[in-house]
């Protein structure tokens, strides 16, 4: 008896969460083009999008029936996948294009980019901590604390901007790969509430800043 074929690529596009994750990429994809040519506000903007998108993609594989075996593993790989890239290579990019893509920000940006790749790889090895808790902070949260970060820009002066950046990056990787036990947030409704309010506030003022 021959071995059931498996499904081609492109049919899992027809998972609706899956198509969500996409889009979320495709935030990203964004906020890394506006940050490599400057225009940080929009880039902001996408960052932030691009974790809505995350966790919308979460919360409607869990409401969804009928999903199957292969679906939810798919689905599970495409979202480290993406993680990566949001949450690791759009923050090390920002990083090292407002630096001037100077030396010391290269080695900012490997740190982001290895601690990320790090605490997603824990993840999909480990897992949820007892009391269903993330071990080290979640990568979501790297976007949201930079995003946050950014209002001080234009405040203070670029130079004194650009260390706190700096610093934030840094502190935000050593909790990622810490062994600090966190809540998974995109878990509790208001949090989502709180997020959607915090993705319209963000895309509202930066929006402003770039008009």
């Amino acid at each position: 008896m021959k071995a059931p074929q498996p499904p081609s690529i492109l049919s899992f596009l027809r998972d609706l969460p899956n198509l969500c994750s996409l889009v979320g990429l495709a935030c990203t994809v964004c906020a890394i083009y506006f940050s490599v040519i400057g225009v940080y506000y929009a880039a902001m903007i996408g960052m932030v999008w691009a974790v809505a998108f995350d966790w919308a993609d979460g919360l409607i594989a869990r409401r969804m029936h009928g999903r199957t075996g292969d679906d939810k593993i798919f689905g599970g790989q495409l979202d480290v996948l993406i993680d990566i890239v949001s949450y690791g290579v759009a923050p090390a990019l920002l990083l090292l294009s407002f630096g001037q893509f100077a030396p010391i920000f290269l080695v900012g940006a490997f740190v982001m980019i290895a601690t990320s790749a790090l605490r997603l790889s824990y993840f999909s090895t480990y897992g949820l901590s007892e009391g269903a808790k993330y071990t080290g902070l979640a990568l979501d949260n790297n976007s949201l604390v930079i995003v946050f970060v950014f209002l001080l820009e234009g405040v203070v002066t670029t130079t004194a901007f650009t260390v706190v950046l700096f610093i934030t990056c840094l502190c935000l990787s050593a909790l990622n790969v810490s062994q600090l036990k966190t809540n998974k947030l995109s878990g509790n409704p208001r949090n989502v509430y709180a997020l959607a309010a915090y993705c319209i506030a963000a895309t509202t003022f930066f929006g402003w800043k770039l008009a």
